[in-house]
């Protein structure tokens, strides 16, 4: 069946089924040229007649996943100018029910809000309006060029949000109720406007999976990283000679940059971006981040949102197991490794992360790294809204274990995305979760972000300094208090 409305720009045909409507490939800014693509988005053209929104529109542009990746993720790469859109799935044309809108990870260079994962069917039946967006990735998105237009993502990120502001009633929609919720980059992206001036007003609710407010990159590593991009490019450092390189060739300097950086003879000044292996990321810029996120939301950037955040016990094994690099790795690396994260001299790298059921070098260094990329970093962004006194903070962990690569993955980085979305049947969950996936678990988790976005509480109590309680999300699920602890005080001061 089909559905028509009508918003700010035009006409929409969607498609419609039992519970729910969609529609897709909405613009929420005008398309990409060579001339504008390393510029902030532009407003879309009002159009004639009815525009078709019944399939997805074109991804920004971007590299594929590299092997082994590329057998977990696929390719979500659609050809198009129109990059900039999103999709909608509404229980109901005329209703006005709370919103939750999606931004993908792919550390700031992969990803689209079209990856079948990312179906907002089960939210829509759920009273949910589900939006899931792109943004500018890679050097596009996120090059920094000590100018006035950094950030060029997180701009993409703010407008598709001003958008929904704007249009989301048309869906039935409220726009007064908006969560915004994303995944790794896309985690990491919602900290960032947490402390972003730009974003206030635009969202009461943020959910914040496997990413928080650490990764932001100083002005002068992020010029670093782009002059290292034009010196691979042969142009200048500036927008206007970067506009001029085809998009084939600025790709492919994108791969080897990595390289690049840790051959660089200046290693103090990448050393934030070799640390945390994402070249392109947010920059403080003085505008969209006047300042740390973090340091913001200490401040009250963000006092009155309702924070749910959490992590995957395993994150990092999603990076080491799949090619088999976690069996690779020796006692010398896992060291090096320690001390590079500035883990105090005091505190024993084994005695804190090995497993007695898995004591390798490999499986300590997973550990070792879930925590400094992300677990700690949720930590302390729940610390700093409670000492800017916001609303109850709500902190859980997915801990069930994959049967994907015969249960080498864990609870890794990306298995918990179709356990919160409930599409555990789409294509590609499988490569993630392995067969048999618990839909039992799926059902619970998935009905706990519900409730929060219906601006209730998740079901278990708030995380607080004095209270830290943590929902375990597994076959037995369950509310444990400060799990980890020693690990948690090892890096107090440090990370």
């Amino acid at each position: 069946m089909s559905q028509t409305l009508t918003t700010k720009y035009g006409s929409l045909l969607g498609s419609k089924t039992e519970g729910e409507a969609r529609f897709l490939g909405i613009p929420y800014a005008a398309p990409l040229t060579a001339a504008n693509r390393f510029y902030p988005a532009q407003l879309p053209q009002p159009w004639q007649g009815e525009r078709d929104a019944t399939a997805y529109g074109a991804t920004v542009t971007q590299n594929p996943y590299r092997a082994p990746l590329d057998a977990i993720f696929g390719d979500a790469r659609i050809a198009g100018d129109k990059q900039l859109n999103l999709n909608v799935w509404t229980p109901d044309v005329a209703g006005s029910a709370p919103v939750l809108v999606w931004i993908h990870g792919g550390a700031f260079v992969r990803g689209a809000g079209s990856i079948p994962t990312y179906d907002g069917t089960s939210f829509a039946r759920n009273g949910i309006v589900c939006v899931t967006i792109n943004y500018r990735l890679g050097a596009p998105g996120f090059l920094d060029m000590d100018d006035e237009s950094a950030n060029i993502g997180l701009r993409d990120q703010i407008a598709a949000l001003a958008w929904v502001q704007e249009n989301i009633s048309a869906f039935g929609g409220d726009p007064s109720r908006v969560t915004v919720a994303g995944q790794s980059a896309g985690a990491m992206s919602i900290g960032a406007l947490l402390g972003s001036p730009l974003a206030s007003g635009l969202f009461e609710a943020a959910i914040l999976e496997s990413g928080a407010a650490h990764h932001a990159l100083s002005r002068t590593t992020a010029h670093a990283v782009a002059t290292t991009l034009a010196d691979v490019l042969g142009v200048e450092p500036d927008r206007e000679a970067f506009s001029t390189v085809p998009v084939d060739d600025l790709l492919a300097a994108e791969e080897v940059l990595d390289a690049r950086l840790r051959a660089s003879s200046d290693q103090a000044a990448v050393r934030e971006v070799l640390l945390n292996g994402m070249p392109f990321s947010p920059s403080i810029d003085g505008s969209v981040l006047p300042q740390s996120p973090l340091d913001a939301i200490r401040q009250g950037s963000a006092s009155s949102v309702r924070l749910l955040l959490g992590t995957t016990t395993d994150e990092n094994r999603l990076f080491l197991a799949p090619g088999g690099a976690i069996d690779r790795v020796g006692d010398g690396v896992l060291d090096r490794i320690a001390q590079s994260y500035g883990l105090p001299a005091d505190a024993s790298v084994r005695d804190l992360y090995q497993d007695e059921q898995d004591p390798t070098p490999g499986a300590t260094l997973s550990a070792l790294q879930t925590d400094w990329m992300f677990r700690i970093p949720a930590i302390r962004l729940a610390e700093a809204q409670h000492e800017a006194g916001g609303p109850p903070t709500h902190m859980y962990e997915f801990a069930w274990k994959s049967r994907a690569f015969d249960g080498a993955l864990g609870a890794a980085h990306s298995v918990d995305i179709p356990f919160f979305f409930n599409t555990l049947g789409t294509p590609g969950a499988e490569q993630l979760t392995g067969p048999n996936a618990p839909q039992d678990l799926a059902d619970t988790m998935h009905g706990a972000w519900v409730s929060f976005i219906h601006g209730e509480a998740p079901g278990w109590e708030a995380y607080t300094p004095d209270q830290r309680s943590v929902q375990r999300f597994d076959t037995a699920t369950e509310t444990v208090i400060d799990p980890r602890r020693e690990a948690r005080l090892a890096w107090d001061g440090t990370r």
